[in-house]
């Protein structure tokens, strides 16, 4: 990794920290969309913005923009992005290298006195994580037209307050939501920590992320009848809990085929799991499992989702259980990166002399939601042992400092390759 790379290092670096140091006390580093810290740390953001020469403000949705015009107004906007706020005593890395990353390249720009052809923004956009809501990447799914009527009146569970609400209060005007559906932007491009082992393991410097992998779940009942767990023989039992066990590990099996069949990124997951009545001394009756599958390829889900039912029904066998629901409780596509962004990024990265790796997300990331709307791409920075969503989360300064002087070069190369 190369020390002279066109980024200041050490400032990057501080505003990181700095930015990590807002966070709920004594729940490092907790800092919710919605929150009185999620708006500090908004604050700092917004400092940090107008420091590197850009213009900000907040748009219908939350979403706070700090924008650097261009030579040419006519022309539509490149745009780098990503989140400030974090998960529950989440990491220091998470979305905030994204926003600092970008506001890194716009003082670069602002300290060599470039002028762009087209207008330059960073956008920190508002809960990118599942919020208090149930809902994730709200700004982004409302700078897409996404964000439904049906979600804005969403109820907060403890006080109530709706979701329109709550955008209203962090700044946005819910009544004027369409204005911040955009169609004016020429590229979007997100830098974010890996979340997984491979960069590191494999010795890589720049992830070059493909696609980000479509995310399908799957709500499975599986009943039996509840009896006397004492006195009831084996043979006669009809054990729910017996024949959701069995559906957990064919699931589990099923889906190391199918990732090791060379179809790219495919993972599922059985993550939540609701047995009835719950009682040791009862033989369970109900089961009601969620299942969380990712593809990079829509076909590959598609194959999934139609056999999974059939393989379930024979690992129960013997169970006395039987399923009596089965259905896609949410299902988004795989959102795949513009050919020539990733290209550009892959140049960039090979000029500064680093290593690239083309790859798939299987994290849903906000550039999901700009690829409805505008040529999209991300690039992914190493982070230690995989690890995120988690206080030990960790990026090396370098690392972060070489994704951000590669999106510079992006978005150099880009200005003039764009009309």
């Amino acid at each position: 990794m190369r020390n002279n790379l066109p980024i200041d290092e050490t400032q990057l670096w501080d505003d990181l920290m700095a930015l990590a140091e807002l966070t709920d006390p004594g729940r490092p580093w907790t800092r919710r969309a919605f929150t009185p810290m999620f708006l500090e740390g908004r604050a700092f953001v917004a400092r940090r913005m107008q420091e590197a020469g850009l213009a900000i403000r907040l748009d219908a949705a939350g979403n706070l923009i700090g924008r650097r015009e261009g030579r040419f107004p006519d022309h539509k906007t490149i745009v780098i992005g990503s989140h400030s706020d974090t998960v529950p005593d989440g990491g220091r890395f998470d979305g905030t290298a994204g926003v600092m990353a970008g506001i890194a390249v716009a003082r670069s720009l602002q300290q060599d006195g470039a002028e762009l052809d087209h207008p330059f923004e960073v956008i920190d956009c508002l809960a990118e994580e599942v919020s208090i809501f149930g809902l994730s990447c709200i700004g982004s799914r409302a700078v897409a037209g996404l964000l439904t009527p049906e979600q804005l009146e969403r109820p907060e569970p403890d006080t109530g307050e709706v979701l329109r609400d709550a955008i209203d209060r962090m700044g946005g005007d819910v009544a004027y939501l369409a204005e911040a559906r955009r169609d004016d932007i020429a590229a979007y491009l997100e830098l974010h920590i890996e979340q997984g082992p491979i960069l590191q393991d494999e010795r890589c410097d720049i992830g070059i992320v493909t696609a980000i992998s479509g995310i399908t779940r799957l709500e499975i009942v599986i009943e039996g009848r509840a009896d006397h767990a004492g006195t009831t023989p084996m043979n006669l039992r009809q054990d729910a809990l017996a024949g959701a066990a069995a559906a957990v590990s064919v699931i589990a099996k099923d889906a190391s085929r199918r990732a090791k069949a060379g179809h790219g990124h495919f993972v599922a997951t059985v993550g939540e799991f609701r047995v009835e009545p719950n009682a040791a001394n009862v033989v369970p009756s109900r089961v009601t499992l969620l299942v969380d599958a990712r593809a990079e390829e829509r076909s590959f889900m598609e194959g999934f989702v139609a056999e999974l039912r059939p393989l379930i029904l024979r690992a129960m066998s013997g169970t006395g259980a039987r399923i009596t629901e089965f259905r896609a409780i949410s299902d988004n596509r795989p959102a795949l990166s513009d050919p020539l962004l990733l290209d550009v990024l892959e140049q960039s990265t090979e000029a500064l002399g680093l290593a690239p790796r083309r790859m798939a997300s299987g994290a849903g990331h906000d550039m999901a939601w700009f690829s409805r709307i505008a040529p999209s791409a991300m690039i992914f920075v190493p982070c230690k042992d995989g690890r995120s969503h988690t206080p030990e989360e960790w990026s090396e300064p370098g690392e972060i400092a070489a994704g951000a002087a590669v999106l510079l070069d992006a978005v150099l190369r880009l200005d003039t390759l764009l009309a």
